[in-house]
């Protein structure tokens, strides 16, 4: 019993800790709409910091200044990030801004790396809380007391902040209707940056606070956002509360899970918000989400299929890449086939997000449920490549069907949330079922037929698979199934009215995206000749995401052109710089910046307005001036 005690103390401390990231975000997303990917990056550099100021502050008051000035300096660094960047992609796509704030995370981690070096840090501990209390006879820390009381107190804080002062009462507003309280004439602009400078500050002051139980490391931004996230969306996103009560909920079951079912501790937290956002989509205490944002039908020109000069423009592409194995040696081969791969990959997303407008971020589940379908069907089974190549894309079918049936009933943040809860339970079974997957060690051995085994043919193969894909993908964007998408994605309710089923067209659509996702999958598996649970990790999803904001969301296959770039420069800049985080970010951030509609959106924006103005002969943008009366 005391055991249990002790564990449940536990739990409320982290859930404590927890809170302080979650309540931020939470905040920051009810106001600005922002999916902050960027908000475990500030709780790890206020985790640093603190370091820092705390070694230099002694004493109980210099321990606790350092805390709070360590939060204090992060949040100014969020303001200024706010001020600079966030400000100028405001009316982009959301998924804009959650590529923006990605490429900030990668900045940040090679600027920690930079200051503090890659060694993780141990803190002091907090000065006159070094002990332990018994509590039925085994110790709890003093400092985890601390926690449980600082939580409830941040919480009253902030609900004090918000229903008694006419600031908080503004961010309320905001958070129902952020129309109606700039047609109020209250200045917007200074009201993002205030929410965004608190829910930084409360990030960093949590991972500040966290200096004395744990090590400071560089995974600690990675490891706090995925259950961060979890919070944010099961206590519903706006509610600060929700958040309070989603954290000791999560917090408990990890501090029990790892007592009673340590075989499923990894995925109980995802499995409670898959439970929860199929129940109950918008959370313990959140409401309908009303963004206001146009679909991407509504704000492009209407796709058009390849014009005979365009297809043969891709036609001469496809050439000059099919003679590439005369000039490229086996490392570049090798390279061109992981660039193939990453095309099919980000393709299928581009399917699902820009045609059915499912923003997915878990569709890492789908690649890697083709590379392990691949790889144990060569383990196992012993059976040939071939065969294995058919058995990843229908794993990954298996997958989003029975995902689908879940996701389809959602959508918005809380549809790509749910995709996001079933990639990591993917990834949890992927990584705790040694005996299957080989957990940790992976799968070894998966390698190519022996017609296939020399990195030319291979590259061959990948070529015409990546064609083909694109090719049939396209295809179904223009096909009748692809114009009831469109439809669907456009109004839903019209689509209804006409009687076009939404659910059903969308789970076709996801059914067939988690399939071109299972293939490249598969592909992969073959050229790496082996597969680990990373492949269903949460960074892979969003190289998927990058590719597919880089080319053009708006667009039918800009991903090809953004898998390209991406993938181009993210190996090229591991192998020229130890600073490729730092520079690949910034990269993005620029794009972001000068580049709101993707790579190919903007370009095509940019050579659209010639061509229609030669089409009109120049008559739609000119004016004539009459003669004033009495002139001659």
């Amino acid at each position: 019993m005391a055991l249990y005690i002790a564990q449940f103390l536990t739990g409320l401390a982290n859930a404590s800790s927890l809170f302080l990231a979650a309540c931020g975000l939470s905040v920051i997303f009810g106001v600005t709409r922002i999916v902050n990917f960027a908000h475990g990056a500030f709780y790890m550099l206020g985790a640093y910091v603190a370091y820092s100021l705390t070694l230099r502050l002694e004493g109980v008051f210099g321990f606790w200044a350092g805390i709070l000035l360590a939060a204090a300096i992060v949040a100014v660094l969020g303001a200024i990030l706010e001020m600079l960047l966030l400000r100028r992609i405001y009316q982009a796509p959301e998924l804009f801004q959650l590529l923006a704030t990605f490429g900030v995370t990668l900045m940040v981690e090679d600027l920690v790396h930079i200051i503090w070096g890659p060694q993780d840090l141990v803190g002091p501990r907090a000065p006159g809380l070094e002990g332990a209390v018994p509590v039925f006879g085994l110790p709890v820390p003093t400092y985890d007391l601390l926690l449980i009381v600082l939580g409830p107190l941040v919480l009253g804080a902030l609900w004090l902040l918000m229903h008694r002062t006419r600031w908080g009462v503004l961010v309320r507003a905001a958070t129902q209707d952020r129309d109606m309280v700039a047609a109020l004439g209250v200045n917007q602009k200074w009201l993002f940056t205030g929410v965004f400078t608190l829910g930084i500050f409360l990030a960093a002051f949590g991972g500040a606070l966290q200096i004395p139980r744990t090590a400071v490391t560089h995974q600690m931004d990675l490891t706090i956002i995925a259950e961060v996230f979890v919070v944010v969306v099961i206590g519903g996103l706006g509610s600060i509360t929700g958040a309070f009560l989603a954290a000791v909920l999560i917090s408990e079951l990890n501090a029990f899970g790892i007592l009673v079912l340590p075989g499923i501790s990894l995925v109980l937290m995802f499995l409670v918000m898959a439970v929860v956002l199929v129940i109950r989509p918008w959370g313990f205490l959140g409401k309908p989400i009303q963004t206001g944002v146009t679909t991407i039908g509504e704000a492009t020109r209407p796709w058009r299929p390849w014009s005979n000069a365009t297809a043969a423009a891709v036609a001469a592409a496809v050439l000059v890449a099919a003679l590439l194995p005369l000039v490229l040696g086996s490392y570049g081969l090798s390279v061109g086939a992981q660039i193939l791969i990453a095309v099919v990959f980000a393709m299928s997303l581009q399917f699902q997000m820009s045609t059915g407008g499912l923003d997915s971020f878990g569709h890492a589940a789908y690649f890697g449920l083709g590379a392990y379908g691949a790889a144990l069907t060569v383990e196992w089974f012993d059976l040939p490549m071939e065969l294995a190549l058919l058995v990843g894309p229908l794993t990954g079918l298996v997958g989003a069907l029975v995902f689908g049936w879940f996701c389809v009933r959602l959508s918005g943040v809380y549809f790509a949330m749910l995709t996001l809860a079933f990639a990591q339970i993917t990834w949890s079974i992927a990584f705790q079922w040694v005996e299957v997957t080989g957990g940790d060690n992976g799968i070894l051995g998966v390698w190519p037929a022996d017609w296939a085994s020399s990195p030319a043919t291979f590259y061959w193969l990948t070529l015409a698979v990546a064609v083909v894909a694109v090719l049939a993908l396209r295809h179904l964007v223009f096909s009748s199934f692809g114009y009831r998408l469109r439809a669907v994605r456009d109004s839903a309710v019209r689509a209804e009215a006409v009687g076009i089923s939404r659910q059903r067209t969308q789970y076709v659509a996801f059914a067939i995206s988690g399939t071109a996702a299972g293939l490249a999958g598969a592909l992969f598996a073959f050229l790496k000749g082996s597969i680990f649970p990373d492949v269903l990790a949460i960074p892979t999803s969003i190289d998927a995401l990058v590719m597919v904001l880089l080319g053009g969301v708006a667009t039918v296959s800009g991903s090809v052109v953004g898998a390209i770039v991406y993938t181009m420069a993210s190996i090229w800049l591991m192998s020229a710089t130890d600073l490729s985080r730092l520079v690949l970010g910034g990269f993005i951030v620029f794009l972001v910046v000068a580049f709101p509609q993707g790579i190919v959106g903007s370009l095509s924006a940019f050579v659209a307005g010639p061509v229609e103005r030669w089409r009109s002969g120049g008559r739609t943008e000119r004016t004539i001036a009459l003669p004033a009366e009495g002139s001659r």
